[in-house]
């Protein structure tokens, strides 16, 4: 009796602290378990996206549009004032390289000079052509006189002589009359030559006039009065010194117009099927945070496009800022907030509450100590909440994190006939 008295005691104290331990463990357990509830209010669905302003309406200051007349494909730029420059009309904006049409110059002056040689060749040609057919119709008539001479005095010769004497003086007549005919034809063939010498002429004088017109353009001046701002390439980086402009594209810098602005941004793939023209848009600045301005959605790209660093397709859309600020500058970085969808009294919850179970949306509710699976059907969706339109009550306990043991949870599932009403508009419209 007494061994068992002496064992007794600190078996009974073990068995109370295991048991204290499995209490305490329980209660910890559930405690690290966060819960959530439904909220009911205002609703709102928006895509936020970082942009960058430009202009609606800018002035183009331009390279010679032309130089693909001769063969100039890309033009360096040697000298281009800074980047914000206040210009006004016909001051200095850039200076590019004259080299290449330089050379062409040169060539042409070649071919004019060649061009001049040639006509003066022709009129010379012409000349001793000329000059020596007129000669020969002059002895010709002077063969043909005589040899009507001849047949005068032949009348008291023989018929046979004067038959002869006539024969001569009629093939002298003939050809007299040849020799004039083919002297107006040659007298048309000089002109004719000469008058191509002279349009060869004219056509090099003109290409020698142009290319010096086009090198005068190689100095830029300003169009308009304005603040200069550099043309932006397709991969983003900016026209600067060094730079070649290329004939098929000659913009060097615009002239905006700060009457008028807009937010340039880049909407990815996923979201860009929400964004629509007219929509409202909240603009930040970068630059001002103080500064709140609006917006409107003008235009939604249809092509996607790949973007410098980054992997996925993205879309532009324009946002055209509804107030006029003197301080609005452009390629100043913006943020946008698009305004897609709202719902004045809606019942949402955090993402996080909901999970997936064989392809359905569903969430985990308490009730009392115990987890149930609750089948649910969504509705709009923002950047931290979703819409809960069936299979959530405003007094529910949600769990944010899936239970410990979800082997035999509770399943429910909502009848076919309310998840029926929530397909047919998806499936009409499919339909469509």
């Amino acid at each position: 009796m007494k061994f068992n008295k002496k064992y007794l005691y600190p078996l009974a104290l073990l068995l109370i602290l295991f048991a204290m331990w499995l209490t305490v463990g329980a209660e910890s357990s559930e405690e690290n378990v966060i819960y959530t509830k439904p909220a009911v209010g205002y609703f709102e669905v928006t895509i936020t996206s970082s942009g960058e302003l430009q202009a609606q309406n800018s002035t183009s200051i331009t390279a010679p549009e032309n130089m693909r007349q001769f063969r100039i494909n890309n033009v360096p730029i040697l000298n281009l004032v800074p980047e914000g420059t206040v210009v006004k009309k016909g001051e200095f904006v850039a200076e590019l390289d004259r080299s290449s049409l330089a050379n062409t110059l040169q060539d042409a002056q070649l071919s004019l000079e060649e061009e001049e040689t040639q006509l003066e060749q022709a009129r010379l040609d012409s000349t001793l052509t000329l000059s020596a057919a007129r000669n020969n119709i002059v002895d010709l008539e002077y063969a043909a006189e005589q040899a009507q001479l001849v047949v005068e005095q032949s009348q008291y010769e023989s018929p046979a002589v004067q038959r002869q004497v006539q024969i001569e003086s009629e093939q002298a007549l003939l050809r007299l009359k040849q020799a004039q005919e083919n002297y107006q034809t040659q007298v048309k063939q000089a002109e004719a030559n000469v008058r191509r010498r002279q349009t060869g002429v004219q056509e090099e004088r003109n290409d020698v006039q142009r290319i010096r017109e086009i090198l005068n353009q190689f100095t830029i001046y300003a169009p308009e009065n304005g603040m200069v701002i550099y043309k932006r390439n397709r991969d983003g980086s900016k026209v600067k010194e060094g730079s070649s402009i290329s004939a098929w594209d000659p913009t060097v810098a615009e002239l905006p117009d700060f009457s008028v602005m807009e937010s340039l941004t880049y909407i990815n793939e996923v979201d860009i099927q929400k964004v629509r023209t007219a929509q409202r848009v909240d603009i930040g600045l970068d630059a001002m945070p103080e500064k709140q301005l609006t917006g409107q959605v003008t235009s939604v790209a249809n092509i996607g496009e790949q973007r410098p660093n980054s992997n996925s397709k993205v879309f532009q859309v324009t946002i055209r800022v509804n107030e006029t600020d003197s301080t609005l500058r452009p390629a100043m970085t913006t943020s946008n907030t698009i305004h897609i969808s709202s719902v004045d009294s809606a019942l949402y919850v955090p993402l996080e509450t909901i999970h997936t179970y064989n392809n359905v949306d569903i969430v985990y509710k308490r009730e009392g100590q115990s987890a149930v699976m609750q089948q649910i059907v969504m509705g709009m969706m923002n950047e931290n909440d979703v819409v809960i339109q069936e299979g959530v009550d405003l007094s529910d306990q949600l769990y944010l994190s899936l239970p410990v043991d979800t082997s035999a949870i509770e399943r429910r599932y909502l009848p076919s006939e309310v998840l029926l009403e929530y397909e047919e508009p998806e499936e009409i419209a499919q339909q469509e």
